[in-house]
């Protein structure tokens, strides 16, 4: 082989490697392989109609979870190739709120932009009542406009002998109903499309001797029974996949005698018992692993003659007492500290016959006090530095005979009285800045025999 030969072989496999470098080959020099697949900008999209103070959490394709607490735009932060699909749903609803989705789903395309559209609105409302006298559970839809109260299908719902009281969980998907006369609770599970009322697996759960009282910790993990003929509170940790109770260890807890009541502060710490036989409040700390009740240093704390309710304000820094038999209300500062119950200056304040409930409003600036005997309701303004009562013009308002428990929807812009005497339900709009109430067109609205308690709720 000549010299001349070898020079060009090595000469043009230099040139291919050139070529092979720079991607030639097949179509010409300067062409490249086909190009990886190209990642998009992240899914985004406008959220609109949220609730202040309430967030929405939305997935993508079952993941990339991202909580929106505000109107506006919104971004996945997880980028999706050109090609792939995208599913947008909705992982949890804001709380009294149900969100939709629009351009949910479909496939990415590169050069074509993504908006997924999220809108908000206000779900339903619905009112329970229990009625001793026909042992069944009245529901009713509050109309968005007039706030009429209308029956839903199927109510009213049947319950234990003599229900007496009812509450409901955080969440708005349990409503527990004591039974005094049958020593037992009833759970319902309710639709939050229909308000209709679904008795849990196990339901009734047994309780004490006639349980006149019953309320559930903010976090819907305990509910609380106050048992007046036997004197303890019976403490239950409730299933949160079936709504069942089960009582948790050393459940009753003793109290004082005659309990009528019991509720617990909003960081579910602490919770209140109304000794109706003792003339006093025992409260007590809650172990927050177990539930179990122990009693604080110097409960308890001396309230007027036979309380019959109490609540506490939403800072929980106060206490309400309505003493039934004395006809006043005692308030109470909470030492953050202890627990410990202080009479505020000039407590107790001055009701109407025989004060059986009381409510404090969400804003904490307003107290509701339903007298039995003189069928009215107290209306105070709540001074925020000393806690002291003052009651708003045109206070007492009307009810109807013998009203039994008083409530407050979660905007504050409704009152709810349940009338025992003439079997039905007072409503009234409250003035955002006077605190008076007025009913609304229709009120009262016709309840079953002897209307007891009433709760608001927004599944």
């Amino acid at each position: 082989m000549s010299c001349k030969r070898v020079a060009g072989a090595w000469l043009v496999l230099v040139l291919c490697e050139l070529l092979v470098a720079c991607g030639g080959g097949g179509s010409g020099m300067g062409s490249s392989a086909s190009p990886a697949s190209t990642q998009v900008s992240a899914i985004r999209g406008t959220l609109s109609g949220l609730k202040a103070g309430t967030s929405v959490t939305l997935l993508d394709n079952g993941g990339d979870s991202l909580k929106v607490s505000t109107d506006g735009s919104f971004a996945f932060s997880t980028p999706l190739d050109d090609g792939a699909s995208y599913a947008v749903t909705v992982g949890s609803q804001p709380a009294g709120q149900i969100c939709s989705v629009g351009n949910g789903s479909g496939t990415v395309s590169s050069g074509h932009a993504i908006t997924v559209t999220v809108a908000c609105i206000t779900g339903p409302s619905y009112a329970i009542v229990t009625n001793q006298g026909s042992n069944d559970v009245s529901v009713y839809s509050i109309n968005v406009g007039t706030s009429a109260l209308m029956p839903v299908p199927g109510s009213p719902f049947a319950a234990g002998a003599n229900p007496i009281s009812v509450s409901v969980n955080s969440t708005g998907t349990l409503a527990f109903v004591a039974n005094y006369n049958s020593n037992n609770v009833s759970i319902y599970s309710i639709n939050a499309a229909s308000g209709a009322l679904t008795q849990v697996p196990g339901s009734p759960f047994a309780a004490g001797a006639n349980p006149a009282s019953v309320t559930v910790n903010q976090a819907s993990t305990l509910a609380f029974v106050a048992n007046y003929q036997s004197s303890n509170v019976s403490v239950y940790s409730i299933n949160s996949s079936t709504g069942a109770m089960t009582q948790v260890p050393g459940s009753p807890f003793p109290v004082g005698a005659n309990p009528y009541a019991v509720t617990v502060n909003p960081a579910g710490t602490l919770a209140f018992v109304a000794n109706a036989g003792d003339n006093d409040v025992s409260v007590y700390s809650i172990n927050p692993s177990t539930g179990a009740l122990t009693q604080i240093p110097g409960s308890p704390f001396p309230a007027g003659a036979s309380p019959s309710s109490v609540a506490v304000n939403p800072a929980g820094t106060l206490a309400f007492v309505t003493d039934y038999a004395s006809g006043d209300v005692s308030v109470y500062s909470i030492n953050a500290n202890t627990g410990a119950l202080t009479q505020v200056p000039g407590s107790p304040f001055a009701a109407g016959a025989n004060p059986v409930s009381v409510t404090v409003n969400p804003a904490g600036t307003l107290a509701f006090v339903a007298n039995y005997q003189s069928s009215n309701v107290s209306v105070y303004g709540i001074n925020s530095s000393t806690g002291t009562l003052s009651q708003v013009p045109g206070s007492p308002f009307t009810t109807g005979t013998g009203p039994q428990s008083v409530t407050v929807n979660p905007e504050g812009t409704l009152a709810f009285v349940a009338n025992l005497g003439s079997n039905n339900v007072s409503v009234y709009s409250v003035n955002a800045i006077t605190g008076e109430l007025t009913q609304v067109a229709g009120s009262p609205f016709a309840a079953g025999l002897n209307a007891t308690s009433v709760m608001v709720l927004q599944p």
